[in-house]
């Protein structure tokens, strides 16, 4: 009557066993470490890598805990925070610029259980510290840079096509073509529409000038927008994956919003910067026709700004945007040959390569400034003659920058060009000690609700009391190792959501003892009364366990953020309870009660 199958048996201490494995590695908690990453396809991350970077750490008389190498990254694990930042200045300076060198955090689980794809829980924001961005996405200017796109392109694709134009601007969100015949309109109006299909052409003028206005559809601006916001989502993950923060959370709020949260990241100081600059390259052509003096005085000529270099000297630049960033393929720091000074070396794609071999062609003994677009401000990098035309798509750009500079610009415009600038409209750090601090009092309001659980259903129901303790236990070494297996993010709120678990799990497990004490009293033997209560309370428990399910599912659905890992956990805690409690905790009293006469339980 009250006895498991073998089967039954050996699957509740399989998971049992399986939950005590994955459990096990939130005990061992996690090292400073050091990531080495590839900033180019020649430099490889591979076994010869870790061959170098031990002889480099033996040679600096730094002691490593671990060196882990996986495809896209080496690991390597130290004792403590100094040799960490020790090892990381070392390894940076004599890998080079080919690879990044980033601090972070990694597990001390050890080697066997890494093996077996145990992994701790994933600490939130709350619990591990770090920082927090709010970012907002200037969705007009994602349009106008998309006409200046146009814009260059109709150029080019005019001059290609021999048609003969006799000015061409954009005004706001339009672009204003003007032809001196009727034939020129013509036949421009249908090129542009076969090779523009998201423009909207509009004819206008007689006799001896004709223009054609071009505007975006809207299906066509909503689009630029959508991939505006997912564009700068992947460019900001680039960004991450280069500062190599672990599992970073970057994902879009709204229309026009993102959050960007990096739980763990240490080096908090260098995230900021790196993430809250915007920067995108553009190269314009300099106006040297128009009078230097008579700009500075504020007359600025019609499609000029006036900017300055890196001098503080002010340069009058044309505002077309002949080149953008998009192009870029690869970028990386390095130093110029002629002046050794640090510089930033860019390859263009196949697109980029043409317009700027076609722009040095047209353009020989004039001056082309390169912008850098950084924080809403424009700065001109550098602004050189061009000699001749310059083919196969690489570029240089320098101009009194550091070391450091150079590597934190090739970063930026490696990770990929922004589709429109952003702007940081919230910003939170949490420091290391109040994660920690937060840990504890979740950890100590954990532990205390169970101790207080235990005592009570020791003393008020006895042997099965402690039964129902240890079933508890069991509830949660499976939620710990759930959580742990899927990786999902644990917040105050999930830590909130276990502290609640124990106080649903143990409810089940008073269900089934008052109803054996039920059946006690109405004379039946013992063994039928433990029978007879685990199988009329089940039904109770899962019509009382579904309907907070399907409220935390509810919650999970339609809840964001905090509430939803409340929610999360909730449902998985709910689950783990429903086996420990009616499986476990059976098991445990068919051991104790079920191969014997009984004449007496021990349930208080």
């Amino acid at each position: 009557m009250n006895r498991y199958p073998l089967w039954k048996n050996a699957l509740i201490a399989l998971v049992l066993v399986a939950g005590l494995i994955y459990s096990l590695p939130n005990l061992f908690g996690e090292s400073p470490a050091v990531q080495i990453s590839s900033t180019t396809g020649s430099a490889k991350v591979d076994t010869a890598l870790v061959t170098r970077v031990e002889n480099m750490l033996k040679s600096a008389n730094l002691q490593d805990t671990g060196v882990y190498l996986d495809p896209a990254t080496l690991k390597v694990r130290f004792k403590s925070t100094d040799t960490q930042l020790k090892a990381k200045d070392v390894l940076q300076n004599q890998l080079g610029q080919d690879y990044v060198v980033a601090l972070n955090l990694v597990s001390r689980s050890p080697a066997w259980l890494q093996s077996l794809g145990a992994l701790p829980m994933y600490l939130g924001l709350d619990l591990r510290g770090g920082v927090h961005f709010l970012m907002q996405v200037d969705m007009k200017a994602a349009v106008t840079m998309a006409m200046d796109r146009n814009l260059g392109e109709i150029r080019a694709d005019l001059r290609d096509g021999d048609i003969h134009y006799s000015g061409i601007m954009r005004q706001g969100d339009e672009i204003d073509i003007k032809f001196p015949d009727k034939d020129s309109a013509d036949k421009a109006s249908s090129e542009i529409s076969k090779q523009f299909p998201d423009l909207l052409l509009t004819g206008s003028g007689s006799g001896s000038e004709y223009g054609v206005t071009l505007t975006l559809k809207p299906a066509a601006v909503k689009s630029i927008q959508d991939f505006a916001i997912q564009q700068n989502i992947t460019t900001l993950r680039n960004r991450v994956n280069e500062l190599g923060v672990a599992e970073p959370i970057i994902q879009q709020q709204g229309a026009d919003r993102v959050v960007v949260e990096l739980p763990g990241v240490q080096d908090t100081a260098k995230a900021k910067d790196i993430l809250g600059r915007t920067a995108t390259l553009e190269i314009h052509m300099v106006d040297d026709e128009h009078d230097l003096k008579a700009a500075i005085a504020g007359e600025v000529p019609f499609g000029d700004e006036l900017l300055k270099d890196r001098d503080g000297n002010p340069i009058l630049v044309k505002k077309n945007v002949v080149l953008t960033g998009e192009h870029i393929n690869d970028a990386k720091p390095g130093f110029d040959n002629r002046t050794n000074e640090a510089a930033v070396h860019i390859n263009l794609d196949s697109t980029g390569s043409r317009i700027f071999k076609q722009i040095t062609a047209d353009n020989v003994g004039k001056r082309m400034a390169i912008l850098l677009i950084d924080r809403g401000r424009a700065e001109v990098v550098t602004a050189p003659v061009i000699r001749e035309e310059i083919g196969g798509g690489r570029v240089q750009i320098s101009g009194h920058m550091t070391t450091s500079e150079a590597h934190d610009v090739a970063l930026l415009l490696r990770a990929g060009a922004l589709a429109a600038p952003m702007e940081i409209i919230e910003e939170r750090t949490v420091g290391p000690s109040l994660g920690a601090d937060n840990i504890s009092k979740g950890f100590d309001s954990t532990l205390f609700g169970f101790i207080a659980i235990s005592i009570f259903m020791t003393i008020y129901y006895l042997a099965f009391g402690l039964v129902s303790v240890v079933a508890l236990g069991a509830n949660l070494l499976l939620l710990v190792a759930v959580l742990s297996i899927s990786q999902a993010t644990l917040t105050l709120p999930g830590m909130a959501g276990i502290a609640l678990t124990l106080g649903m799990a143990i409810d089940a497990n008073v269900l089934i003892n008052e109803r054996i004490r039920d059946e006690l009293r109405n004379g039946v033997s013992p063994q039928a009364a433990i029978n007879a209560g685990y199988e009329r309370a089940f039904g109770t428990i899962m019509d009382s366990n579904i309907t907070t399910l399907i409220a935390g599912m509810a919650l999970f659905i339609f809840g964001s953020g905090p509430v939803k890992g409340f929610a999360f956990v909730l449902c998985l805690g709910i689950l783990t309870s429903m086996f420990s409690a009616v499986l476990v905790s059976r098991a445990i009293i068919n051991f104790a009660y079920g191969r014997r006469r009984v004449a007496k339980l021990l349930i208080g």
